[in-house]
């Protein structure tokens, strides 16, 4: 249904089109400043953020024929060409002509790829949500409703999650909402985007987005910590090394590996994480995997041949049977 905030918007206007434009008019003007305003294209431009913000809505209004009819009618009001009669009775009369296109349709009636489902609004809701339930007998008794909340599902390479990003969700119609998903999102995780659901006459639901992040190839997450898996040869672990380890904003750290450390040891690096909102950062635990090399030629061979032979007395599976028979 109409939502009062139309009162003070020109959709028209923020697409630059005329008030009898056609649909296929509408949705070209759409397409074009859709595409120069878009935040991927204007990073950090708050600017052109609220404008595409604007025509996004202007277009979810404009290309849907019953939001146009209703959207027309509120604006006719707000223009001063609304008729109101003189009624018998002490409440007055309304032209049918100005709301006849405001109570065709449910208010919570599922739109494109977002579901969500509210009741018929009424008479008493509208001119509730108009005049503040004042002065008007047999109005304005019950408070006015808010929209439904609406539900859906954002899908987030684990880079955006970890770092943050705008994204904008689309309607089978075409329309859509934009929005900033902040860092450190997990997955799974619910995001309540007041204002952003279906609208009512006391204002607009929320959007409750539910947050899909896809794996990375080489990096994972452990609450705020990352964590990465890296291979070091037999020498390294045994005689110790230092080895460069990426992190997971391009660049490299030097880690110490003392000698004998062990394969699946975890060691730590301080603040290389996800950001937090106090502006401290998790973590980024490295697990040490010690590589066995698939096949051995040569002087490499004969090494290890040798090594063999200078430990023949080494059982590193010592104990292990007493232990399994142990209570």
């Amino acid at each position: 249904m109409a939502n009062q905030d139309w009162f003070d918007k020109d959709f028209y206007k923020s697409l630059g089109v005329a008030s009898d434009a056609g649909d296929s008019e509408i949705k070209k003007a759409y397409r074009k400043l859709a595409k120069d305003l878009h935040p991927d294209k204007n990073p950090g431009d708050a600017k052109a953020e609220q404008r595409f913000k604007e025509v996004s809505e202007a277009y979810s209004v404009l290309s849907d024929a019953d939001q146009r009819r209703e959207y027309d009618a509120v604006r006719a009001m707000s223009h001063g060409r609304a008729r109101f009669t003189a009624g018998s009775g002490p409440s007055g009369g309304f032209s049918d002509d100005v709301f006849s296109g405001f109570f065709s349709r449910q208010s919570g009636r599922q739109t494109g790829g977002f579901g969500g489902s509210g009741a018929n609004i009424s008479v008493e809701d509208l001119l509730s949500g108009m005049f503040s339930g004042g002065g008007a007998s047999g109005f304005g008794q019950a408070p006015p409703r808010t929209g439904s909340d609406v539900e859906a599902t954002a899908t987030l390479s684990f880079r955006q999650a970890v770092e943050g990003d705008t994204v904008t969700l689309r309607r089978e119609d075409g329309s859509s909402v934009t929005t900033r998903v902040p860092a450190g999102v997990k997955d799974g995780q619910k995001i309540r985007l007041r204002g952003k659901g279906n609208p009512g006459p006391a204002g607009n639901g929320d959007l409750i987005l539910t947050v899909a992040v896809q794996p990375h190839p080489l990096f994972g997450r452990s609450g705020d910590d990352l964590t990465v898996t890296v291979p070091v040869t037999f020498a390294e672990a045994a005689l110790g090394a230092q080895i460069a380890v990426p992190t997971f904003d391009g660049s490299t750290v030097t880690l110490k590996l003392a000698p004998g450390t062990p394969s699946g040891r975890v060691l730590r690096v301080k603040g290389k994480g996800v950001s937090r909102k106090d502006g401290s950062s998790g973590d980024l635990l490295v697990t040490v995997s010690v590589a066995v090399p698939q096949k051995l030629d040569g002087a490499a061979r004969e090494a290890v041949e040798a090594y063999a032979a200078a430990t023949a007395g080494d059982d590193p599976r010592a104990g292990l049977l007493a232990q399994a028979r142990s209570a």
